[in-house]
């Protein structure tokens, strides 16, 4: 027995060391270290995946590149004083028209990608049986603080998106501000379309969080967690 837990031990070391190295094949979905595939469902290592995007630009591509989404890679810039872009993409669509182009950090694109994948679309299957063919946005990149504190917003380095409503395939509208707090089923699903976007991005605030937010889904890839 004193032999066996040390054995085991070196065994849980050994097996990560392992798959990284290619001594061991396991699935892409099961190794830590295979580009993220954006069309497969999320799992446990889908955090883990994204956050290694951050300072990857070559692995943030590959990501991309598994989705639908049409983009163009932007050079690093500083496009305000104090406020830099870098691995940043600039989004033209996916599988929905977006009301406009949007600059987006490429780890917020993918998280957009996983979102509209996995969780936007089966939303709107489910509560209207038709997908979603326009996503209405506020905007990305913004060179400011939050609020009236000295902290600089996710928004100034192009790593939140700010979504105000959305629309059907059959023409139909629905918007934050004015379905939010309503009984029916476009209140319904947008707040599944929250509690979906909690499970991609890192920070979802909406109408519940403060009256700043009454209009829209702030969307962002920051470093803490928090959905409200």
């Amino acid at each position: 027995m004193r032999v066996f837990w040390p054995l085991v031990l070196l065994s849980l070391m050994i097996a990560p060391l392992a798959v990284q190295q290619g001594w061991v094949q396991v699935s892409p979905r099961l190794n830590p270290w295979a580009p993220l595939d954006v069309r497969q469902p999320p799992n446990l290592l889908t955090g883990y995946k994204l956050m290694r995007l951050q300072r990857d630009p070559e692995l943030c591509r590959l990501a991309l590149d598994s989705s639908v989404l049409r983009y163009t890679a932007v050079a690093d810039s500083e496009p305000a004083a104090g406020c830099a872009v870098q691995n940043s993409v600039r989004v033209d669509r996916s599988a929905v028209q977006f009301s406009s182009s949007f600059l987006a950090s490429c780890r917020l694109a993918v998280a957009y990608a996983l979102f509209e994948e996995h969780g936007l679309q089966p939303a709107a299957r489910r509560a209207f049986g038709q997908p979603v063919a326009r996503v209405d946005h506020l905007g990305s990149f913004a060179c400011r603080n939050i609020g009236n504190s000295q902290r600089r917003s996710q928004h100034a380095t192009a790593n939140a998106l700010d979504i105000a409503g959305f629309r059907l395939q059959d023409g139909r509208r629905i918007s934050v501000a004015r379905h939010w707090a309503g009984k029916g089923p476009e209140a319904l699903f947008l707040r599944e379309v929250r509690d979906a976007a909690c499970d991609s991005f890192r920070v979802t605030l909406g109408p519940e969080y403060n009256a700043a937010h009454r209009d829209h889904l702030h969307l962002d890839m920051g470093l803490f967690r928090l959905c409200r």
